[in-house]
């Protein structure tokens, strides 16, 4: 069972939604940067990957993530034990309408969203290189 208190279980929750968002967001900016860079090289030259832009995404990745796990914080979803009740979380069943919406914003916004960048973003990089070396092929 949880050997703390509800305020330990909301912020043992809070951090795990917060750290999580905040790597598969990671990721996501990542793989979109890598896939601008590598499949179109003339945008990448114009758009240099500095370090302020390197603190720009780091910033929009914590607020993005941010955004969603205070959002239990301000009674838009809630956190709560698991059903083993060892570990905190996200309550995912909903109990209301508003609980409801988050948990279908977090699996779109958070899950389906991002995944989905991803897939399409190495797939293109796997699709630019395929297509580079036919073209050194033939050279």
């Amino acid at each position: 069972r949880w050997l703390f208190n509800r305020a330990v279980c909301t912020l043992y929750a809070f951090c795990g939604v917060l750290f999580g968002l905040c790597s598969l967001t990671s990721l996501t900016v990542l793989s979109t940067v890598c896939c601008l860079k590598v499949c179109y090289p003339a945008y990448g030259r114009c758009w240099d990957f500095s370090p302020c832009h390197a603190g720009v995404l780091l910033l929009c990745i914590w607020a993005y993530a941010l955004m969603f796990a205070t959002a239990p914080l301000a009674e838009w979803g809630s956190y709560g034990p698991e059903p083993y009740g060892t570990a905190c979380c996200i309550t995912w069943k909903a109990s209301n309408r508003e609980a409801t919406l988050y948990i279908l914003a977090l699996i779109i916004f958070c899950y389906l969203l991002p995944c989905l960048l991803i897939l399409v973003s190495y797939s293109r990089i796997l699709w630019t290189v395929r297509v580079s070396r036919r073209a050194v092929r033939q050279h």
